[in-house]
């Protein structure tokens, strides 16, 4: 996972990015899968061997900046700190990564909170879409979060649950995507 620093692009870009991203990489031994834009990043899905990183952000420089850059790579961490970890990405509008700590805390939980985590997993997941310029697809992923968290309120481990859905509800209504903070 790589995010350059943003500072000129819309998600409305993403395709855009992807493809100057490809192209700048042309030749070097690396794939980039995908592309998501923020207001603070790119967020990249790269395959690269980890000598050859240095070149490829060399050559992604003209895009944006380094601003991280890691291996994912599938650990047991314990719910809470999957929680936490997921309200910290979803905050920092790094909805990819937010989606995968909740799925990891919802692969631990049963019942009511199992619900509430897929929930709450759905509108990162809808924000994802929305980054990489998927507005129709992100305002159905909201509409299927809205069900999940439909019977759902009060907090969740710092999570506001009631302030989540007004704002799934606030997208909905108007269909406007924007970004807000867990």
């Amino acid at each position: 996972m790589l995010h350059l620093k943003n500072s000129k692009y819309s998600p409305k870009d993403a395709t855009t990015v992807l493809n100057n991203s490809r192209d700048l990489i042309y030749g070097m031994a690396a794939v980039i899968r995908d592309c998501r834009v923020s207001s603070k990043f790119i967020e990249l899905d790269v395959s690269v061997h980890k000598n050859n990183l240095e070149l490829l952000l060399e050559k992604l420089s003209s895009i944006g900046e380094n601003d991280d850059s890691r291996l994912i790579i599938e650990e047991e961490i314990e719910k809470e700190q999957l929680v936490k970890d997921g309200i910290s990405y979803f905050n920092n509008e790094r909805f990819w990564e937010c989606h995968e700590a909740l799925e990891g805390a919802w692969k631990q939980s049963k019942g009511e909170e199992k619900e509430l985590i897929q929930g709450l997993i759905l509108v990162a997941a809808a924000l994802v879409h929305y980054q990489k310029a998927e507005d129709d697809i992100c305002l159905s992923v909201l509409g299927r979060a809205l069900e999940k968290l439909d019977d759902k309120s009060g907090q969740y481990c710092q999570i506001n649950v009631d302030h989540v859905k007004q704002k799934v509800i606030e997208i909905l209504d108007k269909k406007e995507i924007f970004t807000f903070m867990f």
